[in-house]
């Protein structure tokens, strides 16, 4: 059978666009791809990039507050929403349009357009228009929701919202109440405590960042309570009404509030809704997500999928090495898996939480494990008077010396955790560390200054 194109991508975030990109640039194939949105998906649009500008934005308060410390006749004003929104737009606009220019360049047909899987080798656009395909790859990511009850309050038009929401307020409230304990939540709760919004959290779990070391997550507890943040675990809302032009919320702790907005960071769940994928015989797992082997294969050989819509590790670089290694294996003849060991994540909080391999307590059930870890105020902080502490700990296996995992909480963590990945990577033990000579004066020199474990287990 004769097909219109080679590869046909549903979708437009950055797995999706790796993917199509390497295969007809790469692989020589005839390549199409749809995206009923923006091109750059989650990550470029409402996700990675907008959150770090506002991260950085956030941060400039406590800047100034040290420029004072050290020296400097710094004074802050008021912080102009509307003026920073402006330039994210464009910022998210320009960024959208180097993703497309890239497509193009590689020769790929675009067509801003939502699709859907007719059968194993036909998509059908929404305006009608079939394309045949030998190959069909999902990329359709993720999305937001907010859990019932309470989503029928946001279709009323309340301000009940979800992180996409965020990026295009008119005006950033004066109070918001967000539920949920993941790294959206505690990512969204330090941005906007930054901006100036008075920021109570709520998770119903009993301690936030759930899948993060024990240790790692009380360090970063206490932090976003000392920025004043109002945390409240073990709690959950029991009712939500409409107050005037706020929400009052009642809950599980016998708290009962307004609040101007009310921010659902509970979760995402996988693109799927709609795209016949079942009709076409896609098998779906508990939560929509695609199911998929190492390759990146569903149970219809020529349907693939990759990123966040296989409810694997949903980050950014995850889904880009999957749509490399789907496109390597089909279209360039080298046969390559996704490895989704070892893979290190940053939390961009106030400090940042970076991690990289397993938990304490994760270790500790696999082998026994001994444990490097210290605590410090870090040079800045302590000059410039501020009470915050750095966190870093190594997870070391006793037989084998192997570094397990490492964990840290700092300015830059995100950084710091990318360069500690390599060498976790490859291998490395602790002695590889303690030969390591350390650059003075740095947060990063304890990572190789640690001589004894605090415990052993």
């Amino acid at each position: 059978m004769a097909f219109d194109v080679d590869l046909f991508v549903i979708g437009g975030g950055s797995g999706g666009v790796r993917a199509a990109r390497i295969a007809a640039s790469e692989g020589g194939a005839r390549v199409a791809l749809a995206e009923e949105s923006r091109m750059g998906g989650t990550c470029v649009i409402r996700g990675c990039v907008p959150k770090k500008l506002m991260v950085f934005a956030s941060a400039f308060p406590g800047a100034i507050e040290d420029a004072r410390a050290y020296g400097w006749d710094a004074q802050a004003g008021d912080f102009d929403w509307p003026a920073f929104r402006t330039r994210l737009h464009a910022e998210l606009s320009r960024l959208e349009g180097v993703y497309r220019t890239n497509l193009e360049r590689a020769g790929v047909r675009i067509h801003d357009a939502r699709a859907t899987v007719v059968d194993p080798h036909t998509v059908r656009l929404d305006d009608g228009t079939e394309v045949t395909a030998a190959h069909i790859l999902v990329a359709t990511g993720g999305r937001p929701f907010i859990p019932e009850p309470w989503a029928e309050l946001r279709a009323r038009g309340l301000p009940v919202l979800v992180s996409d929401d965020i990026f295009d307020l008119a005006a950033l409230p004066k109070s918001i109440l967000i539920v949920g304990g993941g790294y959206i939540a505690c990512e969204f709760a330090c941005i906007l405590a930054g901006l100036g919004v008075e920021v109570t959290q709520i998770y119903r779990g009993a301690q936030i960042l759930r899948g993060f070391d024990e240790e790692a997550r009380g360090h970063l507890a206490e932090a976003l309570h000392d920025q004043g943040i109002a945390l409240h675990v073990g709690t959950d809302i029991v009712t939500l009404d409409p107050a005037g032009d706020a929400l009052r919320a009642k809950t599980t702790d016998g708290r009962e509030r307004d609040f101007a907005a009310v921010l659902f960071a509970t979760g995402r769940l996988p693109n799927t809704e709609g795209l016949g994928l079942t009709e076409a015989g896609v098998q779906l797992g508990r939560r929509g997500e695609v199911v998929v082997d190492e390759w990146s294969q569903t149970a219809v050989p020529s349907i693939y999928a990759i990123g966040d819509v296989t409810d694997r590790i949903a980050l950014t670089p995850v889904a880009i090495r999957e749509g490399h290694a789907f496109a390597d294996t089909v279209f360039r003849g080298e046969a390559r898996k996704a490895d989704h060991e070892l893979v290190a994540s940053a939390v961009f909080t106030r400090p940042e939480l970076g991690s990289v391999g397993l938990s304490e307590e994760a270790a500790r059930e696999q082998e026994p494990i001994e444990v490097y870890a210290t605590s410090f105020r870090a040079m800045h902080s302590a000059f410039a008077g501020r009470s915050d502490r750095v966190m870093m700990k190594l997870i070391v296996a006793q037989e084998s010396r192997r570094v397990l995992g490492c964990h840290i909480i700092a300015d830059g963590a995100g950084e710091m955790i990318q360069l500690a990945a390599i060498a976790i990577k490859m291998g490395a033990t602790k002695e590889d560390f303690d030969r390591t000579v350390a650059v003075h004066p740095t947060m990063a020199e304890e990572l190789v200054t640690l001589r004894a474990p605090v415990r052993r287990s």
